[in-house]
């Protein structure tokens, strides 16, 4: 029998008293918002592995123990991490949290500004635009088994970003955001809502990383990605938080008619962490692209659970997630293809490749179609398998040590994944963390 979870000393008896939720109460709705999540997240049982939503999953580890929202970081750690935050030389407009607290905020050129395009934080976002947020924060929930997160996700609601690009302006450099934890035993909540217009395009690079690489922190974050007609955006996700972190992803999009969206989620921090991406496709011609990529190391499990809903007909998906494991690492990739019935002529695709380095690796795929539609072209597959015996043989035989070997043959397995970046910037980042954690074995 499931028990509703006793509230963690720490983050839930002061989730709606705290001293931040007054700056909210001008906004009712928000308010309301954020009690709902409350009231939601005391009702609904902490997950067991008997959940099928859960099926893999180590649940029984799973602990809101010992957390809880950290102080504003001193001006000297503040500057230190806005330091470390330049993963772009030129980006359009750059936001930087520390432990929850924003420490750096948004600036965009007169041109974006006189084109009306909004990047701004969501305190301030509620403050000057109100009725954009009441109209898409938060308006599809958790579907993958992660309700009781996202409600508590909802209850501390305060940080993140909105970004806004009307319709028919194309920005070419990406919008960088930059979430840091620092403080031990630190709670954050951070939230993403993007918004492209009609023929807008844009792309947004988000960073949630540890200050120190064995910070321990609880971290559920969320991102909304509404798109209109004909809109292309592009997003790249690094998951980077400290060894001892906790951490909940929970993504929502939402493609309109002719919308090109292309989405790649990268993992390689965290002890556990949660990826569930819900993609929405409401109009023909949408064409939506999700990839993942993780490299995971010692007792590390990282669990992505993916839902591809083809509402409207005459529409693409397409899904890749590529895993490399090292030592007793686990992942665990359960996904979904649902057609509906009126949804015809759709093209929907799921891949799930793992490359097992270590024999006491261990990775599961759980991939899944529920077709009701009678003209559709839709498949899955999942493999798992170890580097190639001839190809290690051939680095050794010229003086490259295994471990180095190795590291090169998983870049190489893992780059047909990084090439969906599409600012070379970011994917030199990306291709930086993933070596850096090969190293850190």
């Amino acid at each position: 029998m499931n028990v509703v979870a006793s509230a963690p000393a720490g983050v839930l008896d002061v989730a709606l008293q705290s001293a931040e939720t007054t700056q909210f109460r001008a906004q009712d709705w928000f308010a309301v918002l954020r009690q709902q999540g409350w009231h939601t997240f005391q009702s609904l049982p902490m997950p067991t592995r008997d959940d099928e939503k859960w099926r893999f999953s180590d649940a029984r580890s799973l602990s809101l123990d010992g957390y809880a929202p950290a102080p504003e970081p001193t001006e000297a750690l503040a500057a230190a991490l806005i330091a470390r935050s330049h993963f772009v030389a030129r980006p359009a407009s750059l936001i930087v949290h520390v432990d929850g607290h924003c420490v750096l905020r948004p600036a965009l050129s007169p041109e974006l500004t006189a084109q009306g395009v909004r990047f701004e934080t969501l305190t301030d976002a509620l403050r000057h635009h109100p009725a954009l947020l009441q109209e898409h924060l938060l308006k599809h929930g958790a579907g993958l088994g992660g309700a009781k997160f996202l409600a508590l996700h909802q209850a501390w609601l305060r940080a993140g970003y909105v970004l806004f690009v009307p319709k028919g302006v194309e920005i070419r450099q990406p919008f960088v955001s930059v979430n840091w934890t620092s403080t031990d035993g630190a709670a954050v909540f951070p939230h993403a809502l993007i918004i492209a217009g009609e023929h807008a395009t844009v792309s947004i690079q988000d960073y949630h990383l540890g200050a120190t690489a064995d910070a321990r922190a609880l971290a559920i974050s969320a991102c909304d990605i509404h798109t209109g007609t004909g809109a292309k955006v592009s997003r790249l996700a690094v998951q980077g938080w400290g060894s001892r972190t906790q951490s909940f992803q929970v993504d929502n999009t939402c493609g309109g008619r002719d919308a090109l969206i292309t989405s790649v989620n990268a993992a390689v921090g965290s002890r556990r962490a949660r990826l569930e991406n819900t993609v929405r496709i409401d109009g023909p011609g949408a064409d939506v692209r999700l990839y993942g990529i993780s490299v995971a190391t010692g007792e590390q499990e990282f669990d992505q659970r993916t839902l591809q809903i083809h509402t409207a007909g005459q529409a693409k998906s397409d899904l890749l997630f590529k895993n490399a494991l090292l030592g007793k690492a686990r992942t665990i990739f359960s996904g979904l293809i649902k057609v509906a019935p009126d949804a015809q002529r759709t093209d929907a695709y799921q891949t799930n490749r793992n490359l097992l380095l270590s024999p006491d690796a261990e990775a599961d795929s759980l991939p899944g179609l529920e077709i009701e539609a009678n003209d559709v072209k839709c498949s899955h597959g999942a493999t798992t398998g170890q580097v190639d015996e001839n190809e290690l043989f051939y680095l050794r035989t010229r003086g490259i040590p295994l471990e180095v070997a190795q590291e090169l043959l998983a870049q190489g397995f893992l780059e047909e994944v990084i090439a969906k970046v599409e600012d070379e910037e970011g994917a030199e980042a990306l291709r930086g963390m993933l070596s850096a954690k090969f190293h850190q074995v």
